[in-house]
């Protein structure tokens, strides 16, 4: 296996962990960005008005793209597992 391989293998990885990540983080950063600035303009300072909001959204995000995202786990799986040959020969 050469270095290149490795790279190529390593950058795959990289780019599905930022497909798998994106939604939930994207979710909670937009849902964190409208509480706080609820927070600011009616001077609440309360931790768990941006914690639950942020846990719930970031539930349905995950049970509405979950299938998706397994798809996309299990694709690139597939790929690494079936390319196994190629990359010992």
């Amino acid at each position: 296996m050469t270095p290149e391989t490795v790279l190529d293998i390593g950058t795959q990885a990289m780019e599905v962990t930022a497909l798998l990540s994106a939604p939930l983080l994207l979710s909670a950063l937009v849902v964190g960005l409208l509480v706080g600035m609820l927070q600011a303009a009616t001077q609440i300072n309360e931790m768990t008005l941006t914690f639950v909001p942020k846990l719930i959204v970031v539930g349905l995000v995950l049970m509405f793209a979950g299938p998706t995202l397994l798809n996309t786990l299990l694709s690139f799986t597939t790929r690494l597992i079936e390319s196994i040959p190629d990359l010992i020969g």
